[in-house]
């Protein structure tokens, strides 16, 4: 019997939309594992997509989302003790805990069930879905979510939160989207420079993210199930609940 189910992937694959509908369909509430959408008013940067849950009408519960200040560092640790937290009253209630997120050391943390100063925790037996999307489509829908998230007010967003008080030097080190747009806000690069260092960036993080699920795979034994984004979604759900029952 399962204790967790996992989706993740790269960037710009589609993890939020599929896990909320997968949640639907299962009765379940999703554990966000991105290390920025942690951050409140960090939304169009972190790519919150809040609207992604709601289906057919209905709002999928989330959580370890907006549950930190802008300008705090959060880390692994404060999100592997948060994250039982929300376990254990997911659980309570008797619906199935999705864990759904890019940021793999958050993932890993869980699967792997690191120890950090003697607080580990029970193991949890998770089956993993991985979504693939192939280099060409990703690096399309990365370039159009950017420009989008762009005319959505993501440079007002982050004038915001500078007018707020919340340091440069702070969003910076939140890296892609913070560091690039807030060095465009302080006049350090031209928006043409700003948005394609960016896209730069993101291609990268992408290829990144990538190698780290390959070696979750291949060097530290944690088995994934690779399912593309091109099959309907309603087969995919079908695939993840007769997975689920297998075990």
């Amino acid at each position: 019997m399962y204790d967790l189910l996992t989706i993740t992937g790269p960037t710009a694959c589609g993890k939020t939309s599929f896990a909320a509908n997968v949640a639907y369909h299962l009765g379940g509430e999703i554990l966000s594992a991105d290390s920025r959408q942690v951050y409140r008013r960090m939304d169009i940067g972190t790519g919150k997509d809040l609207a992604d849950y709601t289906v057919n009408g209905t709002a999928i519960p989330y959580h370890l989302i907006d549950i930190a200040e802008p300008g705090t560092k959060y880390n692994v640790y404060r999100f592997q003790h948060d994250f039982h937290i929300a376990y254990a009253d997911i659980k309570s209630r008797g619906k199935l805990p999705i864990l759904c997120g890019g940021t793999g050391l958050y993932v890993e943390s869980i699967l792997k069930n690191y120890e950090f100063d003697g607080r580990q925790s029970p193991a949890l037996n998770s089956l993993v879905i991985g979504l693939s999307i192939d280099r060409d489509t990703r690096r399309e829908k990365i370039s159009r979510r950017l420009n989008q998230r762009l005319d959505e007010g993501m440079v007002d967003e982050i004038i915001g939160l500078l007018d707020s008080g919340v340091s440069a030097e702070a969003l910076i080190s939140y890296g892609l989207e913070y560091k690039y747009v807030t060095q465009y806000v302080l006049g350090q690069l031209t928006f043409e420079e700003m948005h394609d260092l960016l896209e730069i960036a993101i291609h990268q993080f992408a290829k990144r993210q990538m190698t780290w699920f390959r070696g979750m795979e291949e060097r530290r034994g944690t088995p994934i199930h690779w399912l593309d984004v091109n099959i309907p979604l309603d087969e995919r759900i079908q695939i993840v609940k007769d997975l689920l029952t297998k075990e």
